[in-house]
């Protein structure tokens, strides 16, 4: 088997899957229960000043017969008293010291109490902080979590504040309601962080009844926007954490957050540059036990890439992630339809006819069966047609060699502008010989 170990800017963690803070990390029975199952660290769910929490707080969006594809929540930080959790944090940590418990903090932005809490936390013995900038409701409201997370200034600010008080490696959690998360990720960095973690859930409305016009959730009638997370979340999350990734003035390690539901996708996360991932809505969906799965097939996906260590997967793919002005745009593919396995569903037909580029005709064979074929000196190669397809192998595309350089739009660009510079001078230069 291949070696699981992780060590995130000095926190270690016998495999890459934690629990991010949520409310599969409220209590120390809760945790207890996750290492007991197999996770290798836990996010305790977010400290600070006592809150209230609504009644009726979650939803989820559930979308051709997937169920919580999308999951809405209103919930705030923990509602139990700072005294009964830093007990608990003290007894989970004794009973477990091989496993990462990191703690996530949310104050009021101001010097003293970023102190105040780091001290108490770190009294009590744990591996590391996570400093909450990316909550987007509740919170926001009262000056903490989005609301400073979504300023730069706020977040070098704050993660400088917990760094004067802090002995353990000090994460910050970055949210995703932001134009550019490279931005507040490098006022991490500057601030100090050992490591950023992203993202947090996304501002959102889950839905509306369409019979009685609440939102939903509602509380006696009243909704608010909550934070959005997820199946549905992981392409945006995704994104985001290879931004940072490919960044040389962000440089410091990910913990990857958003949509992970099983091994497959953590191994897209650290490929694109995570250390390690966290996760919540696929362990609040269906219960601790499914890390199980995620350490099998992550160590049989080890095993047949020939593979020692899962650290050999971080950041392999972030070199291949770029802008699109550095796409070649001599390169070409195009779809070409395997009749053995075709239904002649027509799906394919119809997403080009109507969406594409018209290029898959229909065609009757000397026996009048009917078949489907590509005019390929037509076909652009957008995919569409592989995308709709119902069946697995019908559809491929086809790299299609090109006589043509690869050249990407910054390259041709900057050869235009050469090509001009050169016919400039040239005209200057006639100029001055008609001149003289």
């Amino acid at each position: 088997m291949a070696d699981l170990s992780i060590n995130l800017a000095g926190i270690k963690s016998p495999n890459p899957f934690w629990l991010a803070s949520a409310p599969p990390t409220n209590t120390g029975y809760q945790v207890q229960r996750a290492f007991e199952a197999g996770w290798g660290g836990a996010v305790w769910k977010t400290l600070g000043d006592p809150i209230i929490n609504t009644s009726s707080r979650f939803a989820a969006v559930h979308f051709n017969g997937q169920r919580v594809a999308g999951f809405n929540n209103i919930e705030l930080i923990t509602d139990r008293p700072l005294e009964i959790n830093l007990k608990e944090i003290y007894e989970t940590k004794r009973r477990f010291p091989n496993h990462a418990l990191v703690v996530s903090l949310m104050v009021e932005p101001k010097r003293e109490k970023w102190h105040e809490i780091v001290k108490k936390v770190e009294a009590i013995g744990v591996d590391g902080l996570e400093l909450n900038f990316g909550c987007p409701h509740g919170m926001a409201e009262r000056g903490m979590g989005s609301a400073s997370g979504q300023q730069p200034d706020l977040v070098e600010a704050q993660t400088m504040w917990a760094k004067e008080a802090a002995r353990t490696p000090v994460i910050v959690k970055l949210t995703p309601n932001i134009t550019d998360i490279t931005a507040t990720a490098k006022a991490a960095a500057r601030g100090g962080a050992d490591a950023i973690s992203l993202i947090n859930t996304i501002n959102s409305l889950a839905g509306v009844d369409i019979d009685t016009w609440n939102t939903i959730p509602h509380v006696a009638g009243k909704g608010a926007h909550g934070g959005y997370c997820g199946p549905a979340v992981k392409p945006i999350a995704l994104n985001m954490v290879a931004e940072c990734a490919r960044n040389p003035q962000v440089g410091i390690p990910i913990s990857g957050i958003g949509g992970v539901s099983n091994w497959r996708d953590a191994v897209e996360f650290l490929l694109m540059g995570a250390t390690g991932v966290q996760i919540c809505t696929a362990a609040m969906h269906h219960g601790f036990s499914i890390v199980e799965d995620m350490i099998d097939g992550l160590n049989n996906y080890l095993d047949g890439k020939g593979l020692a260590s899962v650290t050999e997967l971080i950041g392999k793919s972030v070199q291949r992630f770029s802008d699109w002005g550095d796409l070649d745009l001599n390169y070409a593919v195009v779809a070409r339809i395997e009749e053995e396995n075709c239904i002649v569903c027509n799906k394919c037909h119809i997403a080009c006819e109507d969406a594409s580029h018209q290029c898959i005709e229909r065609h009757t064979d000397e026996n009048g069966v009917a078949y489907l074929k590509v005019r390929e000196e037509d076909c652009v190669g957008c995919n569409l047609c592989s995308i709709v397809c119902p069946v697995e192998g019908a559809i491929t595309m086809v790299e299609v060699p090109s006589t043509e350089m690869p050249m990407s739009w910054n390259e041709r660009q900057k050869a235009i502008s050469a090509l001009s510079g050169s016919s400039k001078d040239d005209a200057d230069g006639s100029s001055a010989k008609e001149a003289v």
